[in-house]
């Protein structure tokens, strides 16, 4: 597979424009069309969204959120860890692996990595090497969470 590159994308125009081309443009994205018309400034570098460009078209993108430990119910020992939201590859460039490069990208952190198994998706994670957590009904919600485990962490009991 040819070196693929994940680039933190920029809070900015052309970045929404890319996104409107995918199937979970929503609520997130609008707020964010917003908050620029409001002046907030462009090319935030500390934007939560990652990507891959091939050539010049966005062809996938996850969200990528830092977790304070103190909300930490997951894991043990508690710490600091990542939500990974909105994974998502246009359909001509699905099984090429760029979704693999953007979960990769997201466990190089070395955090603990949390997500919501969607849409049928429990067979790709667990290939990514994330593992179903035990269902607790006041912490997930109907969420489907699924984690990966940096070594030395485990599911908070």
């Amino acid at each position: 597979m040819e070196n693929i590159e994940v680039k933190r994308l920029l809070v900015n125009y052309k970045t929404l424009e890319d996104f409107e081309s995918f199937r979970e443009y929503g609520a997130q994205e609008l707020s964010m069309k917003e908050d620029l018309r409001a002046n907030i400034i462009e090319d935030d570098s500390e934007s939560p969204f990652y990507g891959i460009y091939y050539g010049n078209k966005l062809v996938a993108r996850m969200s990528l959120y830092r977790i304070d430990k103190k909300y930490d119910v997951y894991f043990e020992p508690a710490q600091d860890y990542y939500e990974l939201w909105k994974l998502e590859v246009l359909e001509p460039y699905r099984g090429k692996g760029y979704g693999e490069v953007l979960v990769n990208h997201a466990k190089s952190f070395n955090l603990p990595v949390k997500t919501n198994a969607r849409q049928r998706s429990d067979e790709f994670w667990t290939k990514m090497g994330f593992n179903a957590l035990t269902y607790h009904q006041e912490r997930d919600r109907g969420e489907n969470p699924y984690v990966w485990f940096p070594e030395g962490v485990t599911e908070k009991e």
